[in-house]
């Protein structure tokens, strides 16, 4: 075997014990609910809520920021959905039967994670407009990012308990 099967073997091995560990984690009800939030808030709300309190705060000024924004979401979205049509990575509650899935996924694959995309690429140009944004966003895409390997929908490397 070569080196770079051992060491994609090492990363795939890795990925499944804390995807594990993650989704272990969930069955403590108040994480599993702030997780489950955090999947509806980053659905698009959090973002759009963004978007709308900018412009109402500051209001033709944040125009350039808003347009960004919007571009870098619809440049995400179209690269999510070629990206997604060429990888058939399924989702980790499929091939671990260890990890108990807990929210219907939106597709059915799990890489990329179009909420992890998004809230890095928003992130990055809200926080590029907006410095002092950077505090607020940037926890938020690190939940985002934990949410789906925590879920069984994806995995570190790229997961909802059941109740």
């Amino acid at each position: 075997m070569s080196q770079i099967h051992y060491a994609l073997d090492f990363i795939q091995r890795w990925d499944r014990r804390v995807c594990v560990r993650l989704n272990r984690a969930l069955r403590f009800s108040a994480l599993l609910h702030s997780f489950r939030a955090v999947s509806w808030l980053g659905d698009g709300i959090f973002w759009y809520s963004l978007l709308l309190a900018l412009l109402l705060q500051y209001g033709r000024g944040a125009a350039l920021a808003v347009l960004h924004m919007a571009l870098v979401g619809i440049v995400c979205t179209l690269t999510y959905k070629a990206v997604k049509r060429s990888t058939l990575r399924p989702r980790p509650y499929e091939v671990l039967s260890v990890i108990a899935r807990g929210a219907p996924p939106l597709d059915a694959f799990s890489f990329p994670s179009g909420h992890t995309l998004h809230a890095v690429a928003f992130t990055l140009v809200a926080s590029a407009y907006y410095p002092w944004l950077a505090p607020l966003l940037v926890p938020f895409t690190l939940l985002v990012a934990a949410r789906g390997s925590c879920s069984a929908c994806t995995t570190p490397a790229t997961c909802w308990r059941a109740p």
